[in-house]
């Protein structure tokens, strides 16, 4: 074998050992694929990745409502490690609802009906000034219009009890009027909305079978 044809040969093979050892490396692509594995994961993180909770991270079911490293927020994470599936923002969207059907149950005279969500004090409070108003005469015509306004006050939690208790401040409107036993409007005007401000305290034993929250206290 002369000698430019070896050296043919040689290089021939050297070429298709550097096209083989290129494929091995850089794979094959067919139109936009993402990094190889092992390349770029730290600069091009998967959704899944850019999701994720850091253990020890900030609650935002707690923070988004108060202060962060306050009493309150203490009070919520106690809450929520005797009760795993207490959420803050679902106790408050629930805690809204409670206060359109209380309040208005209330205006109505309907006491029967929220009984089981109210403290003993705050059901004799409630009920006195029912019954005042019906020894006088007296009826209420009310429409709940909506709530303007939810926040959190205060929280506490008493470990040895395991009670957790909510303040909530709401602003609310709604359509009264009081009349007479003439039906003579003596109190509000027909139509006309009217802000009512609220702050309630609720309470229940975390953990505990029943899901409800009583209404402890009133105030505005």
């Amino acid at each position: 074998m002369n000698s430019p044809l070896l050296q043919l040969l040689v290089l021939a093979g050297i070429a298709i050992f550097l096209i083989l050892r290129l494929k091995s490396v850089l794979g094959t692509r067919d139109g936009f694929e993402g990094p190889p594995a092992g390349q770029g994961a730290s600069s091009a993180p998967t959704p899944r990745q850019e999701f994720e909770v850091i253990d020890g991270g900030p609650d935002h079911d707690i923070i988004d409502h108060v202060a962060e490293g306050s009493e309150s927020a203490q009070a919520l994470a106690d809450m929520k490690r005797a009760e795993p599936s207490f959420m803050v923002g679902e106790f408050l969207g629930g805690a809204k609802q409670a206060y359109e059907w209380i309040l208005m149950a209330f205006e109505r005279g309907q006491m029967d009906e929220i009984a089981p969500f109210l403290s003993e004090d705050v059901f004799e409070a409630f009920s006195q000034v029912v019954d005042a108003r019906q020894e006088k005469g007296l009826t209420i015509e009310a429409e709940f219009v909506g709530v303007r306004e939810t926040s959190l006050i205060e929280a506490r939690f008493d470990e040895s009890t395991r009670k957790g208790e909510i303040t909530v401040r709401f602003i609310g409107e709604l359509i009264s009027v009081v009349k007479d036993a003439e039906g003579e409007i003596i109190e509000g005007k027909a139509g006309i909305p009217k802000k009512q401000k609220d702050v309630w305290t609720f309470e229940r034993e975390m953990g505990a079978d029943d899901p409800n929250w009583r209404l402890v206290a009133t105030g505005e």
